[in-house]
């Protein structure tokens, strides 16, 4: 009958330690980027300036803003992309985004995709795990980056809006509820 009690005392122990242990989400405040889009981000996460977005987004089109953590290995940004779709036909839009992600890497686990509906407007969503290999020849690059993402669009006239989260896979399990939670927090007008 003690020990009885002792395995459960000790059951009650561990499982009130739980909570602890499971990462914590993070609380995330809403960011007016312009008149027509509102997103949410981390509280603690600040925005990159021009010489970051520079360096970590090398392109003609900057991304409309883009934020990162303290340690700066896991970002957010908006962007709009020059893929101008001609319909609504946001089933055809997913195939074809899709395509385009997995040309990008060696190689892509998909977690999950699909189309989803936030504020009446469908959103394509992807949610991945990538892997580029190394370079053998350069000593500083042999080995492979792997990632975790989470990506949505939203095809507008035009257009398409981006909404990209991104850091190390090793990190997945602590930003994947925030990113999940980032993305469904998105509000276009």
């Amino acid at each position: 009958m003690v020990k009885i009690k002792c395995i459960g005392w000790l059951l009650m122990f561990v499982l009130s330690l739980v909570p602890f242990l499971a990462p914590a989400q993070q609380k995330l405040v809403k960011v007016k980027v312009n008149e027509t889009l509102t997103v949410l981000v981390p509280k603690d996460w600040q925005k990159m300036d021009e010489m970051d977005i520079a360096q970590r987004y090398p392109s003609v089109r900057a991304p409309l803003v883009a934020y990162t953590n303290f340690e700066r290995v896991a970002d957010y940004s908006v962007n709009i992309s020059a893929t101008q779709w001609p319909d609504d036909n946001v089933e055809l839009a997913k195939e074809f985004f899709k395509s385009g992600l997995v040309n990008m890497f060696d190689k892509v686990e998909m977690i999950d995709e699909g189309i989803h509906e936030l504020s009446g407007k469908k959103f394509i969503y992807f949610e991945f795990e990538s892997r580029v290999n190394g370079n053998k020849s350069q000593e500083e690059l042999r080995e492979p980056v792997l990632r975790y993402t989470y990506i949505q669009y939203l095809i507008q006239p035009g257009k398409a809006l981006v909404f990209s989260f991104s850091c190390p896979r090793r990190m997945r399990e602590e930003w994947q509820a925030s990113a999940r939670e980032m993305m469904k927090g998105v509000k276009v007008k």
